[in-house]
């Protein structure tokens, strides 16, 4: 059991580190579609960015890693599972979407939504991680 709770713990951990970076990003976003043509907060926004997206995807691959220990070694099991897991899916695409369009506007190839759409996309997450976390915690079927 204790191998199980140990387990559990650092798979939370890495979790919210994730979390951090998928709340954090499009915050970005919205930073860059209103900074303009100013320069040098432009290329400090894109370098906050681009080691924010990799540290995200780090802390995914370990969050990743360690759910799957506890599915397969701990045997946790159930269709709430098979939902968490598709809106995990769902938080990983919107994540790669808010990184692509980080790396289209460093390379002048992508001109960003307004910020104030930016800023609906931005609170798609928590909507996504209430669906989770009641998952976890109910285990409705």
């Amino acid at each position: 059991m204790n191998a199980y709770i140990w387990t559990k713990t650092a798979h939370l951990v890495f979790v919210i580190a994730w979390m951090a970076a998928v709340f954090y990003l499009p915050r970005l976003l919205v930073n860059l579609a209103e900074a303009g043509d100013v320069a040098p907060v432009r290329e400090r926004l894109l370098l906050m960015g681009r080691r924010l997206y990799g540290f995200g995807h780090s802390m995914f691959g370990l969050a990743f890693a360690l759910g799957l220990v506890l599915w397969l070694y701990f045997g946790m099991a159930g269709g709430w599972l098979h939902a968490k897991l598709a809106l995990v899916a769902v938080m990983l695409a919107y994540y790669i979407v808010a990184g692509r369009w980080l790396k289209g506007v460093a390379a002048g190839t992508k001109i960003l939504p307004s910020s104030r759409a930016l800023r609906w996309f931005n609170e798609l997450p928590v909507l996504l991680m209430v669906g989770i976390i009641w998952l976890v915690l109910a285990k409705p079927f």
